[in-house]
């Protein structure tokens, strides 16, 4: 007779969870009101969380890959890619303001008959959570802001801060010649096989995320597009003080993407932080914190 340990019994409960889930994942189109197709994938149990991923112009597929998926056991996850990103569609009239991005998330939360939703963002996908919780807030059971930023100027000067650290430069950004600067910095990171260090001290782990991201089929309309709407590059912080739904800000202590302290102009009346020893994808790296950080979160709002 095979005598199974408590771990053993937790390692076969998760095993079958798994498979469990998996029969509840259903992939799926939403169709927007300007005829756009956004792909979407709904899998799991419990409160509908709709994850909002970065870029601009990025995907789900990673989040979900690499970690994403462990939330699945505790909420029912709408993965979704955003026009003119991953397997969406790309906007017919090359509509991606910021108002057309936030009606997009709500014509999902309708699709999936959703009656209020945590939202859950990835990095630039912050901007997008803060602001369809600022103009839908009746819709909004909670925000999880995860390695997001709510200002893309300063998280860019941040990096060129940080690539002028590795690479002993001093390339100087200002507002005429911000993107400028940083490509040139970005460049020469690039040249010296460095660029990994924006995301992780570990070079194995941006080899796994972009052997899945090299996947992605879009020709990334959104993000050739993003940088020139002025509307995302505004600073979003000064409006958290607005919000007054549960918000938890999951940072790393170690986000050089983002910038490890811009967290500290968040002024939501009602949030929580958790600072957790990591990069830019604490999902894959850091993800029983990660983890847990939400569900504990999730079950507090509940």
């Amino acid at each position: 007779m095979v005598k199974i340990t408590k771990p053993g019994i937790f390692l076969l409960i998760f095993f079958f969870s798994i498979k469990i889930y998996a029969q509840n994942s259903s992939e799926d189109y939403v169709v927007t009101n300007d005829k756009v197709k956004l792909y979407t994938k709904k899998s799991g149990a419990g409160p509908v969380c709709i994850f909002i991923h970065g870029g601009p112009g990025a995907w789900s597929k990673s989040f979900e890959d690499l970690g994403g998926k462990n939330l699945e056991s505790h909420l029912t996850m709408i993965y979704y890619d955003q026009r003119g990103s991953g397997r969406s569609e790309d906007a017919k009239d090359d509509n991606y303001s910021l108002d057309r991005m936030l009606k997009d998330i709500e014509e999902i939360r309708i699709k999936y008959n959703a009656d209020r939703v945590y939202l859950l963002s990835h990095s630039f996908g912050g901007i997008l959570a803060t602001n369809y919780a600022l103009k839908y807030s009746s819709n909004v059971k909670g925000i999880i802001l995860a390695n997001s930023t709510l200002h893309i100027e300063h998280s860019i000067l941040n990096q060129i801060s940080y690539m002028n650290k590795l690479l002993e430069t001093k390339f100087k950004a200002s507002d005429s010649t911000l993107l400028s600067s940083f490509m040139q910095a970005r460049t020469e990171l690039d040249k010296r096989k460095l660029v990994y260090k924006l995301l992780s001290d570990n070079k194995e782990n941006i080899a796994l995320l972009d052997s899945i991201d090299n996947k992605n089929p879009s020709n990334f309309s959104f993000a050739q597009k993003a940088f020139g709407i002025k509307d995302y590059m505004k600073d979003f912080t000064s409006m958290t003080s607005l919000i007054n739904v549960p918000v938890l800000v999951i940072t790393g202590k170690k986000d050089h993407a983002i910038g490890e302290k811009h967290y500290k102009k968040f002024k939501f009346p009602n949030q929580s932080i958790a600072k957790i020893n990591g990069g830019h994808i604490l999902y894959y790296e850091r993800n029983e914190k990660f983890i847990s950080s939400i569900l504990r979160f999730v079950n507090r709002v509940n």
